[in-house]
């Protein structure tokens, strides 16, 4: 295992075989945390108010379960043991940003959420991944930080958790372009709760979550036909909080925004997980991507351009 300061930039590997990493995946690869300690305990977003205790740890792992097992269909799912005293840790996708075997570390601007720090960085580590620490500047890992479908590009949030200084050292990881979007709504204190770019070229977005700046940039790099701008009404049923594997889209049950994501060309499977919107989260906030977005993201449009 690597671990790097903030002042290092990883030299990723390229495409000779002699510069392979260790975690190579050639099918869709998540993580995910059982919700074993899962409950509301604090308030650290407003989907949290007013539900303290209220959570009810069984019909979670039902709500889960479906969920894994629709995702285990669809390619690997490991599994992150829970951690006593992390009832958040299932949101599991809030811990990192994952791309070409390397791992940028979360690091959560809410102590309730300091513990699992440490303990994920020791299961990439385990796991052969290279690791990258923040050092304490503020990032949330996919939460607020999403690869476009080729893997050339990240959108990256500021506002609420994640610092905007963060931004320019993730691009260094990787070396891409970052846009950087500025989040003004706080139910949306996540990117990934109001913006997903879809592996066929769409983008999901709730223009109400951005300052006027930022949804110009993102309508800027979406022709009209590919943008799906959400109404309030459907944003605030976690609609934009997807999981996106080519072609086939996991969300909460959210209506309408779920026939309008059809009518854009995805398969699109909904799920009850009303236990964990009461906590900010939804489908994409519970499995976090350890494959390359290129392989996770690979879209039945885009497959007559991979090179085999």
């Amino acid at each position: 295992m690597q671990t790097f300061s903030t002042q290092i930039e990883i030299q990723l590997p390229n495409n000779s075989d002699e510069t392979q990493t260790t975690t190579q995946f050639t099918r869709p690869t998540f993580l995910m945390c059982a919700p074993g300690w899962y409950e509301l305990k604090y308030v650290i977003n407003p989907w949290m108010a007013g539900n303290i205790a209220k959570s009810v740890r069984d019909t979670a792992f039902q709500q889960w379960n479906r969920l894994y097992e629709a995702l285990r269909s669809l390619g690997d799912v490991r599994l992150l043991r829970a951690k006593e005293g992390s009832p958040d840790m299932t949101f599991v996708a809030h811990g990192a940003v994952v791309n070409y075997g390397v791992a940028a570390l979360s690091s959560f601007a809410h102590y309730q959420r300091t513990a699992e720090e440490d303990y994920l960085e020791a299961w990439f580590e385990d796991a052969g991944f290279i690791v990258w620490k923040s050092e304490g500047l503020p990032l949330e890992g996919e939460g607020d930080a999403l690869f476009s479908p080729d893997g050339n590009h990240l959108w990256a949030a500021h506002g609420s958790r994640t610092s905007l200084q963060s931004h320019r050292r993730l691009g260094n990881i990787w070396h891409v372009d970052v846009t950087s979007l500025h989040l003004v709504d706080p139910r949306f204190y996540h990117l990934d709760l109001c913006f997903t770019p879809l592996s066929g070229g769409h983008v999901l977005y709730y223009p109400g979550a951005f300052d006027r700046r930022s949804l110009r940039k993102i309508e800027d790099a979406y022709s009209p036909n590919n943008r799906i701008a959400l109404s309030e009404v459907e944003a605030v049923q976690f609609a934009c909080n997807v999981i996106n594997v080519g072609d086939q889209v996991l969300m909460h049950t959210a209506g309408s925004a779920a026939s309008r994501i059809r009518s854009a060309g995805y398969e699109v499977s909904e799920f009850p997980l009303g236990e964990f919107v009461k906590g900010g989260g939804a489908a994409k906030s519970l499995a976090l991507r350890l494959s390359d977005v290129s392989v996770t993201h690979r879209h039945p449009s885009q497959r007559a351009l991979v090179i085999r």
